[in-house]
């Protein structure tokens, strides 16, 4: 069992769609830890910790978003975990 970290930037409509909200149901759902924010840019920047399938299957999740939204871009950087979060929160 794999704890992964991974730092993500989403670009394209992805802010005033629901997005962090939604994240935020997908992470708890897979139990990955971390938060999301949005950034002034338009974009919405995430960190999702926990087991490497896990924080996969949110990966996969934020290459579409919710219903509303359009995913241009996912910039992810894979880290070491860190073991800071004890659920997933909005910023």
């Amino acid at each position: 069992m794999t704890k992964v970290r991974a730092e993500v930037r989403v670009t394209g409509r992805v802010q005033g769609v629901w997005f962090r909200q939604s994240t935020k149901k997908a992470a708890e759902q897979c139990g990955v830890s971390g938060w999301c924010r949005n950034n002034p840019d338009g974009s919405v920047k995430a960190v999702f910790e926990g087991e490497e399938s896990a924080v996969k299957s949110v990966l996969e999740w934020c290459k579409d978003g919710p219903e509303l939204a359009r995913v241009d871009d996912l910039n992810i950087e894979m880290e070491e975990p860190t073991g800071e979060f004890e659920q997933f929160f909005i910023r």
